[in-house]
């Protein structure tokens, strides 16, 4: 994030392989998620977003017509895209079932290459399960 002029402006990874309204759709994901957009508020805008990143609108509108087309946000004629009620669940549950399952199936993978076995594994992920929720807290 950096700011001109009192503007904030958020900052996208270029160099990722997911492409950019990937990106934004997962960064509105993770705005729902931390409740900084709750439920029946408006999103921002293509056009707000495209200025916050500093990208073109129809890319900034691609990522929102990912979260509408997932049930994510409502659209509402005239007036803009929505957070809808069951918004949080619904990304919750895609979370888990993609990006968690893909970065345990690495986790196993690695820990079967090391030769760790599985009570370890599990002990080492308890332990640092319980340590980021006191993290967190």
């Amino acid at each position: 994030m950096w700011c001109v002029g009192g503007d904030v402006r958020l900052i996208l990874n270029s160099d990722s392989m997911k492409p950019i309204y990937v990106q934004v759709s997962e960064w509105l994901e993770t705005e729902i998620l931390n409740e900084n957009i709750k439920c029946d508020e408006k999103v921002y805008s293509q056009y707000q977003l495209a200025e916050m990143f500093n990208i073109n609108p129809a890319t900034a509108a691609k990522g929102i017509n990912i979260l509408a087309d997932e049930n994510v946000l409502y659209k509402k004629r005239g007036l803009g895209m929505f957070v809808a009620t069951e918004a949080r669940e619904i990304i919750l549950r895609k979370r888990k079932n993609t990006k968690l399952r893909s970065m345990v199936k690495e986790l196993a993978k690695e820990a079967i290459q090391l030769n760790v076995e599985e009570e370890e594994l599990l002990e080492m992920i308890r332990s640092l399960h319980q340590q980021m929720k006191g993290d967190l807290k």
